[in-house]
């Protein structure tokens, strides 16, 4: 059986998503898959290394595939891209050992998001940036940010209610950099819930607005309340940059 890791670049903002959905066939695992099964000729399963919500995008998304037929990685890069839409390229495939998988074995992930602080819109970019004309304070931001680093649970800032497994991740970096009028802010952690970075970017949204103070996220943190914390961001900004094994 082998074993072969896709590095994905996409652009989410038709998309429903990354993981394959019944009800649809416009998900980016599920591209992705029916060219793989057209190349190979039997059913391929794509294992992504997380499911990015619809709308957002990856320069970095890794996924693994196997199948019982042994082909050149060059051949399966030169197909793939021949046959994805032009929103979708495969950047690198090799072989890799069989016990390799793309989600279980990763060790940290770095997300980025755009916000476009300003009120001129950012008409060549609007699918790629949150687009904010109310002015932010970044000095509260990069204060709030400091009381996510290291391991915490994360239960407040994650949108799905019913998870059952833990909650508790560790942030490794927060970098928030102004490039006016553009906010970028990049989050590298271990792991991240569902609409963990949206909610959180969200936060610092509001104490960037004066709405919240940064000294209220040990507050957040320590009540486990989705309540307390702030929006989710649109998906628009968001986009995976790497993914470490």
């Amino acid at each position: 059986m082998a074993n072969y890791k896709l590095t994905i670049q996409y652009v989410g903002t038709k998309y429903n998503g990354w993981q394959r959905q019944g009800n649809t066939e416009n998900t980016i695992q599920g591209k992705l898959e029916a060219i793989l099964e057209r190349l190979f000729t039997i059913p391929v399963e794509v294992i992504g290394s997380g499911r990015t919500d619809a709308g957002a995008h990856a320069f970095g998304q890794i996924a693994n595939f196997h199948v019982p037929i042994e082909m050149e990685p060059e051949e399966i890069l030169e197909y793939l891209n021949r046959y994805l839409p032009k929103d979708i390229a495969v950047s690198h495939v090799e072989r890799v050992p069989d016990r390799f998988h793309s989600r279980f074995n990763v060790k940290r992930k770095t997300y980025q998001y755009r916000i476009w602080n300003s009120c001129i819109s950012n008409v060549f970019e609007k699918n790629f940036v949150y687009e904010l004309a109310e002015p932010l304070n970044i000095d509260r931001m990069k204060e709030a940010a400091l009381y996510w680093i290291g391991e915490h649970d994360f239960k407040a800032f994650c949108s799905n209610k019913r998870l059952k497994k833990s909650t508790i991740r560790t942030i490794y970096e927060i970098n928030i950099e102004e490039l006016e009028p553009e906010i970028r802010i990049t989050i590298t952690g271990n792991g991240f819930l569902y609409n963990m970075v949206r909610i959180m970017v969200g936060t610092l949204i509001e104490i960037g607005m004066g709405e919240k103070l940064p000294s209220d996220v040990p507050a957040m943190l320590a009540g486990k309340d989705r309540r307390n914390a702030g929006f989710t961001a649109p998906s628009s900004g968001l986009m995976l940059m790497e993914v470490e094994y």
